[in-house]
């Protein structure tokens, strides 16, 4: 059974740091596109960040770029969202995600639709 569990998240006061990681199992992700996206009380999910299969480019949202930093260690099976600067904004339920298709193109990283697994959120609640 596939599993993705986060863990990281917490309180932190505005400007502080936060690294959140994604633990997948049941199935390698060495070969498949995941991203993070949060949602926020009373919004849509949105997009935060993505990583494609290759690993060679990482993409953001435009409220993230500069303050947050997506990576994977695929010998351990794992993502992270490193996040810095944060901002009472960044208050929201994180999610992580992985496309259940392997080598897939980048066209579609930034939309919830593409990814097929889902963990199960971490708060991060950031204080002004």
């Amino acid at each position: 059974q596939v599993q993705l569990v986060e863990s990281g998240g917490g309180l932190v006061q505005a400007g502080g740091s936060l690294r959140l990681s994604c633990a997948a199992s049941g199935r390698t992700f060495s070969n498949n596109a995941m991203g993070w996206f949060r949602q926020a009380a009373g919004k849509e999910r949105e997009f935060v960040a993505a990583i494609p299969w290759s690993g060679g480019s990482t993409y953001y949202a435009d409220s993230v770029k500069g303050r947050f930093t997506i990576s994977r260690d695929n010998a351990k099976n794992t993502m992270y969202l490193q996040m810095n600067s944060l901002k009472p904004d960044d208050t929201a339920v994180y999610y992580c995600a992985a496309d259940r298709e392997s080598y897939s193109g980048t066209s579609y990283l930034r939309h919830s639709t593409m990814y097929d697994y889902w963990g199960q959120g971490t708060q991060v609640t950031v204080s002004s």
